[in-house]
């Protein structure tokens, strides 16, 4: 790979300077002339009838410029929620309500939109609605929900919103050859996104009637969705995507556009929207929980023979995206080994509390709890090496996975990243014999997808174009979340034409001025975005080469774009400037712009019952190993050594892989230890990040990423995607280092102190 220029080297990000210095505008800090303030009425009951509404007080207050209920929104309920109109979705109601009407499903569900001049003008004026409810029952857990005459939460007959399945083998069989079964109980909880930057936009109409929404979002293609609310064609809606300070999944939904497009339509005026840090907590989905009940058996070398998983997935008060996230969960069930005899049930569950839906990782992070606890259990069980078993067990190029048979026909870096991960770890840390702590380590492997779906005939597009001084403009619709997004399809752009990224400039995320690329989710954009530019830059390439060849008189495949000149590659001292090919180019009418679509590809929508065969394109792999201290005393856990694995293909920027890698393992810390939206019959009680424990600088170690380039990525010069597989390991590898610490096994996140010191101390009465 030493012949790129500026793919795989640690260039600074285009944005890196503007977000050091505070100069970078995010969705907050745009105002207008005018514009008016907007506040949203939730309620404060999980589950309850609407008896009323009167808005006439809130109306009368002098400021006010607009009060909308339901009544006021033309289309108040869609089922655009990209391709659940498909079999995984066909038949479910209400997967978008923009206010609620007739009842309430959660608390914080919003109910009514006020307008006002001033932001104290509408927190008076929400507190002059009047809204009679009729407080119903509800249902929070969705074990009991599934029952037979459990409450209802939404239209239809039954709360099972998705069942999915996958099945190989003879599981009886499998388990009456196995030496060994394991049979337990796993649980997961809500988890909050916790991105640094609420949800926030600001909305006007401009001269021509279209209606502008400025957002903070992973998904301008939801103008689509905004225009359909409103009856209006899909050209009179336009988004501009900001630069994001997080998103995580939490910014994949839609959050305040609507609202801001309601009000501004009303109003005709600029209006603006940001979520306090309550509100966002309060009323923005959450990671899924889930029960998940395994049984796994095993020979006495170690060799897996049977599992069989049942899965119960929490989607909170509307679908959303839960039976997506839920079908992400039982492909992932089995993780990253071979097993011949399988059998995985899924259900995706409404009950009465905060919806959930995407989150980093989408539905991989549950099962890899469950599935890498219980290989350490039968480590410890038949006393095998932790990495020896998973050495025994895990994929290999050419195996199928073990759910849906899909084979793997890209380099799968099993066991290699785990023998890299483990033994860097190094020497074991000693503690003080009075320090009352104890030293344990753990170990996880797991397999991740990226890019989408194959049954949803994903596709991306870019534009790039050559100017006549030999910059280059990039337009493409990518949300750029903070992970160098934008940046990257400038390195590729600049590499193919030869070019310094200086010298790049890129226009995103404007439906109006941008060729539409797709979500920024799925892990899906250096693949998608990232194959469609190098693309259409390909294409330039050629043209140019193409026409120097003419120039100098020898072959084009003996030509190269460096420094912004075509040279000849066995003698550097023949060459032509860039911008005199650009001119010929010109001059003879050859065009030096593009726009180019890259298509993923695609299969039917399988049986959900039993899903088989090709389910995403392909599936990145790695391992997290880290070496923890528990105090006995108090079982506070200290993370002393966390190092991360994966094989990323071709790093096309080392610096936002390895930012990738260390974040998301910082976040996947939170999740084993610290996180958890406590939710009590329905109601938040951990409505801030006073209450809600995200890991800081301060319980964060030194983070060692190993980047392993073996090229066998299906993105751009064989990359891999690595912002979700890179968080969702983390947290068993933890608390199978508890396991090995203090002998406990935490069979439920997050491992709180508390229940490490009620789980020692039960331990010992047993004993």
């Amino acid at each position: 790979m030493s012949e790129f220029k500026i793919v795989g080297k640690p260039i600074p990000r285009h944005d890196a300077w503007s977000k050091v210095t505070g100069d970078l505008k995010y969705a907050d800090d745009f105002t207008m002339p005018g514009m008016l303030f907007a506040k949203v009425l939730r309620s404060k009951y999980p589950a309850a009838k609407i008896i009323s509404i009167d808005t006439g007080k809130a109306e009368q207050l002098d400021g006010v410029r607009a009060v909308l209920t339901a009544k006021d929104v033309p289309h108040n309920e869609t089922v655009t929620k990209f391709g659940q109109s498909t079999e995984v979705g066909k038949g479910f109601e209400g997967l978008y309500r923009v206010l609620a009407e007739k009842k309430v499903r959660f608390m914080g569900e919003a109910v009514a939109l006020v307008a006002a001049e001033t932001e104290e003008i509408a927190e008076e004026a929400l507190d002059l609605i009047e809204v009679k409810y009729e407080p119903l029952t509800g249902v929070f857990d969705p074990l009991e929900a599934i029952k037979p005459g459990a409450y209802l939460v939404g239209e239809s007959k039954s709360n099972i919103i998705g069942e999915f399945g996958c099945q190989q083998g003879d599981l009886e069989k499998g388990f009456a050859q196995a030496d060994v079964i394991i049979e337990d109980t796993y649980k997961v909880p809500f988890v909050d996104h916790a991105y640094l930057e609420p949800e926030a936009g600001i909305s006007w109409i401009d001269d021509y009637g279209i209606l502008i929404i400025r957002v903070s979002t992973q998904v301008i293609e939801h103008f689509r969705d905004v225009a359909d609310v409103l009856g209006l064609p899909h050209n009179k809606v336009r988004y501009i995507g900001t630069m994001m300070g997080g998103g995580f999944g939490g910014k994949e939904d839609i959050t305040v556009e609507t609202y801001l497009a309601l009000l501004t339509w009303k109003t005709k005026k600029p209006v603006r929207l940001v979520y306090t840090r309550e509100e966002s907590i309060l009323c923005h989905s959450k990671r899924h929980p889930l029960v998940m009940k395994y049984k796994v058996g095993a020979k006495k070398d170690g060799k897996l023979i049977a599992l069989d998983a049942d899965l119960i997935s929490d989607a909170g008060a509307y679908p959303y995206l839960s039976p997506w996230v839920t079908l992400y969960a039982t492909v992932n069930a089995a993780g990253p080994y071979c097993i011949p005899n399988v059998k995985v049930r899924a259900h995706c569950v409404l009950t009465n509390n905060t919806f959930t839906s995407a989150n980093r990782g989408f539905g991989a992070p549950q099962p890899n709890f469950a599935y890498e606890s219980i290989m350490d259990e039968l480590s410890h069980k038949l006393n095998i090496d932790p990495l020896e078993i998973r050495r025994r067990n895990c994929l290999t190029t050419g195996k199928a996975l073990a759910t849906t048979g899909q084979v793997f026909k890209t380099y799968v870096a099993l066991p290699e990243v785990a023998e890299k991960a483990w033994k860097a770890l190094g020497e074991s840390t000693e503690c003080k014999k009075d320090e009352g702590r104890k030293i344990g380590r753990g170990l996880a492997i797991g397999l991740m997808s990226y890019g989408r779906m194959t049954f949803l005939h994903d596709s991306s597009r870019c534009y790039v174009r050559l100017e006549s001084d030999g910059s280059i403009l990039i337009r493409s619709g990518i949300p750029d979340l903070g992970g160098g997004q934008i940046s990257l399809l400038c390195q590729i752009v600049a590499e193919e034409l030869g070019v310094p990224t200086s010298r790049v400039k890129i226009y995103h995320s404007d439906t109006a001025l941008t060729p539409l690329a797709g979500t920024t989710t799925a892990t899906r954009q250096t693949y998608m975005s990232g194959n469609a530019t190098l693309k259409a830059a390909r294409e330039i390439r050629n043209r140019i080469l193409n026409k120097a060849a003419e120039i100098l008189n020898v072959n084009q495949d003996k030509l190269d774009l460096i420094n912004e000149k075509v040279i000849v590659n066995y003698d550097p001292s023949q060459y032509v400037p860039l911008v005199k090919v650009i001119q010929v180019c010109n001059a003879d009418g050859i065009e030096l712009f593009c726009e180019a679509q890259f298509n993923a590809p695609s299969t039917m929508v399988p049986d959900l019952s039993n899903i088989r065969g090709m389910t995403f394109p392909d599936f990145t792999f790695g391992a997290q190993a880290v070496e923890i201290a528990v105090d006995t005393e108090t079982g506070q856990v200290e993370i002393l050594k966390l190092v991360t694995c994966y094989d990323v293909g071709k790093a096309i920027n080392p610096l936002s892989v390895e930012g990738q890698m260390e974040g998301g393992s910082i976040y996947g810390m939170g999740y084993a230890l610290t996180e958890e939206v406590i939710m009590e019959k329905g109601m938040t009680m951990t409505p801030s990040f006073a209450e809600y424990i995200i890991p800081t600088a301060a319980d964060v170690p030194d983070v060692k990423a190993i980047l392993v380039e073996s090229g066998g990525g299906l993105g751009p010069y064989g990359a891999k995607g690595i912002g979700e597989p890179s968080c969702s390991i983390i947290a068993p590898a933890i608390l199978n280092a508890i396991y090995d610490a203090v002998g406990v096994r935490i069979k439920s996140l997050p491992a709180t102190p508390e229940k490490i010191i009620r789980a020692l101390k039960s331990d010992y009465f047993r004993k």
